[in-house]
């Protein structure tokens, strides 16, 4: 009976302890850095120009060698027209947006001849 006794008082005293213990406190996760601020670089008109012109060239070489191997998609030449009267109404941004596209589709159009004809 002394040893139950002592076994009581044993883990009375743990829970005690456990009780008496101080409790976790939450920890508020740590800030987070401020995130950097991404600013658009200033283009200023020549460049865009500059960079319309290119792209329009490189649609025209596309557009040429696709209408050679008779790949020429028709929405690639609308884009190739949209394109140069995009350049004509000094309209760059979206010269070069059709431009882009005109000389994707032209590829695209070239890169099909690769896959076997429908049947």
């Amino acid at each position: 009976m002394l040893e139950t006794s002592k076994l009581c008082w044993a883990v009375l005293g743990l829970l005690a302890v456990g009780c008496a213990a101080q409790a976790p406190q939450a920890e508020k996760p740590p800030a987070a850095p401020p995130q950097p601020v991404a600013v658009a670089p200033v283009r200023d008109d020549a460049s865009q120009a500059e960079e319309a012109k290119a792209l329009l060239a490189q649609a025209e070489t596309d557009v040429q060698r696709a209408r050679a191997r008779r790949a020429l998609w028709l929405k690639a030449w609308e884009d190739l027209v949209a394109a140069r009267q995009a350049v004509a109404a000094r309209n760059h941004p979206a010269a070069i947006r059709y431009a882009k596209h005109a000389s994707e589709l032209a590829q695209l159009g070239l890169e099909q001849l690769a896959y076997p004809a429908v049947k």
